[in-house]
Protein backbone atom coordinates (compact mmCIF):
# COMPACT_ATOMS: atom_id res chain seq x y z
CA UNK A 1 0.00 0.00 0.00
CA UNK A 2 2.66 2.15 0.71
CA UNK A 3 4.04 2.10 -2.97
CA UNK A 4 0.32 3.25 -4.32
CA UNK A 5 0.25 5.89 -1.14
CA UNK A 6 3.83 7.06 -2.60
CA UNK A 7 2.63 7.22 -5.94
CA UNK A 8 -0.19 9.07 -5.74
CA UNK A 9 0.28 12.88 -5.23
CA UNK A 10 -1.89 14.11 -2.85
CA UNK A 11 -3.96 17.03 -4.20
CA UNK A 12 -3.27 19.26 -1.61
CA UNK A 13 0.35 19.28 -3.14
CA UNK A 14 -0.83 20.71 -7.13
CA UNK A 15 -2.16 23.23 -7.35
CA UNK A 16 -4.59 23.47 -10.55
CA UNK A 17 -3.52 27.29 -11.17
CA UNK A 18 -0.17 26.61 -11.40
CA UNK A 19 0.17 25.38 -15.38
CA UNK A 20 1.72 21.73 -16.12
CA UNK A 21 3.20 19.90 -18.86
CA UNK A 22 0.05 19.43 -20.30
CA UNK A 23 -1.03 22.58 -20.60
CA UNK A 24 1.87 23.55 -22.64
CA UNK A 25 1.42 20.98 -25.00
CA UNK A 26 -2.28 21.62 -25.19
CA UNK A 27 -1.30 25.24 -25.48
CA UNK A 28 1.50 24.49 -28.48
CA UNK A 29 -1.11 22.02 -30.50
CA UNK A 30 -3.49 25.07 -30.17
CA UNK A 31 -1.08 27.40 -32.04
CA UNK A 32 0.21 24.80 -34.35
CA UNK A 33 -3.46 24.22 -35.00
CA UNK A 34 -3.93 27.99 -35.51
CA UNK A 35 -0.95 28.53 -37.20
CA UNK A 36 -1.63 25.88 -40.18
CA UNK A 37 -5.53 26.93 -40.14
CA UNK A 38 -4.19 30.66 -40.71
CA UNK A 39 -1.40 29.80 -43.37
CA UNK A 40 -3.17 26.63 -45.47
CA UNK A 41 -7.03 26.72 -44.82
CA UNK A 42 -8.62 30.53 -44.29
CA UNK A 43 -6.61 32.36 -46.81
CA UNK A 44 -8.27 29.75 -49.65
CA UNK A 45 -12.18 30.01 -47.89
CA UNK A 46 -11.29 33.98 -48.01
CA UNK A 47 -10.14 33.52 -51.44
CA UNK A 48 -13.28 31.56 -52.13
CA UNK A 49 -15.41 33.94 -50.16
CA UNK A 50 -13.88 37.30 -51.54
CA UNK A 51 -14.65 35.70 -55.07
CA UNK A 52 -18.02 35.19 -54.64
CA UNK A 53 -18.31 38.60 -52.93
CA UNK A 54 -17.12 39.98 -55.77
CA UNK A 55 -19.20 38.19 -58.39
CA UNK A 56 -22.20 38.68 -56.42
CA UNK A 57 -21.30 42.72 -56.86
CA UNK A 58 -20.50 41.89 -60.10
CA UNK A 59 -24.13 40.37 -60.96
CA UNK A 60 -25.54 43.28 -58.57
CA UNK A 61 -23.90 45.85 -61.41
CA UNK A 62 -24.96 43.34 -64.02
CA UNK A 63 -28.42 43.16 -62.77
CA UNK A 64 -28.49 47.35 -61.97
CA UNK A 65 -27.29 47.90 -65.84
CA UNK A 66 -29.65 45.55 -67.63
CA UNK A 67 -33.05 47.51 -65.20
CA UNK A 68 -31.32 50.66 -66.49
CA UNK A 69 -30.80 49.21 -70.45
CA UNK A 70 -34.78 47.68 -69.63
CA UNK A 71 -36.11 50.67 -68.35
CA UNK A 72 -34.40 52.76 -71.46
CA UNK A 73 -35.59 50.09 -74.17
CA UNK A 74 -39.04 50.28 -72.58
CA UNK A 75 -39.22 53.92 -72.88
CA UNK A 76 -37.97 53.79 -76.17
CA UNK A 77 -40.66 51.37 -76.92
CA UNK A 78 -43.39 54.08 -75.76
CA UNK A 79 -41.86 56.70 -77.50
CA UNK A 80 -42.12 54.66 -80.90
CA UNK A 81 -45.94 53.94 -79.93
CA UNK A 82 -46.23 57.25 -79.35
CA UNK A 83 -44.52 57.83 -82.40
CA UNK A 84 -46.34 55.41 -84.37
CA UNK A 85 -50.34 56.86 -83.02
CA UNK A 86 -48.53 60.08 -83.78
CA UNK A 87 -48.27 59.14 -87.37
CA UNK A 88 -51.27 56.93 -87.84
CA UNK A 89 -53.34 60.33 -86.47
CA UNK A 90 -51.11 62.33 -89.01
CA UNK A 91 -51.80 59.82 -92.00
CA UNK A 92 -55.64 59.67 -91.34
CA UNK A 93 -55.80 63.50 -91.37
CA UNK A 94 -54.01 63.40 -94.36
CA UNK A 95 -56.60 60.78 -95.77
CA UNK A 96 -59.79 63.08 -94.68
CA UNK A 97 -58.37 65.91 -96.43
CA UNK A 98 -57.46 64.08 -99.49
CA UNK A 99 -60.86 62.40 -99.26
CA UNK A 100 -62.58 65.97 -99.04
CA UNK A 101 -60.36 67.90 -101.57
CA UNK A 102 -60.97 64.71 -103.58
CA UNK A 103 -64.92 64.91 -102.98
CA UNK A 104 -65.24 68.72 -103.49
CA UNK A 105 -63.22 68.58 -106.91
CA UNK A 106 -65.69 65.46 -107.96
CA UNK A 107 -68.49 68.07 -106.73
CA UNK A 108 -66.94 70.45 -108.55
CA UNK A 109 -66.91 68.11 -111.95
CA UNK A 110 -70.11 66.65 -111.30
CA UNK A 111 -71.88 70.38 -110.90
CA UNK A 112 -69.50 72.12 -114.03
CA UNK A 113 -70.89 68.40 -115.82
CA UNK A 114 -74.18 69.44 -114.60
CA UNK A 115 -73.96 73.15 -115.88
CA UNK A 116 -72.51 71.51 -119.28
CA UNK A 117 -75.67 69.67 -119.95
CA UNK A 118 -78.03 72.53 -118.42
CA UNK A 119 -76.40 74.56 -120.99
CA UNK A 120 -76.35 72.04 -123.81
CA UNK A 121 -80.09 71.48 -123.11
CA UNK A 122 -80.60 75.04 -123.29
CA UNK A 123 -79.07 75.77 -126.52
CA UNK A 124 -80.87 72.39 -127.91
CA UNK A 125 -84.54 73.77 -126.50
CA UNK A 126 -83.63 77.26 -128.37
CA UNK A 127 -82.13 75.39 -131.27
CA UNK A 128 -85.15 73.72 -131.25
CA UNK A 129 -87.09 76.78 -130.04
CA UNK A 130 -86.03 78.46 -133.26
CA UNK A 131 -86.72 75.68 -135.87
CA UNK A 132 -90.28 75.48 -134.34
CA UNK A 133 -91.01 79.49 -134.41
CA UNK A 134 -89.22 78.89 -138.47
CA UNK A 135 -91.32 76.40 -139.41
CA UNK A 136 -94.57 77.92 -137.70
CA UNK A 137 -93.77 81.64 -139.10
CA UNK A 138 -93.76 79.31 -142.34
CA UNK A 139 -96.67 77.42 -141.69
CA UNK A 140 -98.55 80.49 -140.66
CA UNK A 141 -97.74 82.36 -143.19
CA UNK A 142 -98.96 79.66 -145.99
CA UNK A 143 -102.26 79.54 -143.93
CA UNK A 144 -102.31 83.43 -143.39
CA UNK A 145 -101.25 83.85 -147.21
CA UNK A 146 -104.29 81.25 -148.01
CA UNK A 147 -106.61 82.94 -145.65
CA UNK A 148 -106.03 86.46 -146.60
CA UNK A 149 -106.35 85.72 -150.62
CA UNK A 150 -109.46 83.89 -150.11
CA UNK A 151 -110.81 87.08 -147.77
CA UNK A 152 -109.03 89.49 -150.31
CA UNK A 153 -110.39 87.65 -152.99
CA UNK A 154 -107.06 88.46 -154.66
CA UNK A 155 -103.91 86.38 -155.56
CA UNK A 156 -101.26 87.11 -152.61
CA UNK A 157 -98.57 85.23 -154.92
CA UNK A 158 -96.29 88.14 -154.58
CA UNK A 159 -92.96 87.14 -152.24
CA UNK A 160 -92.70 90.78 -150.91
CA UNK A 161 -96.22 91.01 -150.43
CA UNK A 162 -96.81 87.27 -148.33
CA UNK A 163 -94.08 88.53 -146.10
CA UNK A 164 -95.11 91.55 -145.29
CA UNK A 165 -98.28 90.04 -144.54
CA UNK A 166 -96.86 87.16 -142.37
CA UNK A 167 -94.95 89.86 -140.70
CA UNK A 168 -97.52 92.53 -139.73
CA UNK A 169 -99.91 88.94 -138.63
CA UNK A 170 -96.98 87.63 -136.40
CA UNK A 171 -96.36 91.02 -135.27
CA UNK A 172 -100.08 91.54 -134.09
CA UNK A 173 -99.97 88.11 -132.38
CA UNK A 174 -96.66 88.61 -130.48
CA UNK A 175 -98.21 92.00 -129.01
CA UNK A 176 -101.53 90.15 -128.19
CA UNK A 177 -99.49 87.11 -126.53
CA UNK A 178 -97.29 90.27 -124.45
CA UNK A 179 -99.98 92.00 -123.59
CA UNK A 180 -102.26 88.59 -122.05
CA UNK A 181 -99.41 87.55 -119.94
CA UNK A 182 -97.96 91.02 -118.72
CA UNK A 183 -101.39 91.90 -116.37
CA UNK A 184 -101.10 87.79 -115.23
CA UNK A 185 -97.24 87.91 -114.41
CA UNK A 186 -98.15 91.03 -112.32
CA UNK A 187 -100.86 90.35 -109.85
Amino acid sequence: MNSVASSVVPLETQNFLVPNATFWVELIAFAIIVFVLARWVIPPINRAMTARQDAIRKQFTDLEQAQAEARKAEEEFHAQIANARHEAAKIREEAREQAAAITAELREQAQAEAARIVEHAHTQIEADRQQAVTSLRAEVGKLATSLAGRIVGESLEDQARQSRVVERFLSELEENSEAASAPAGAN
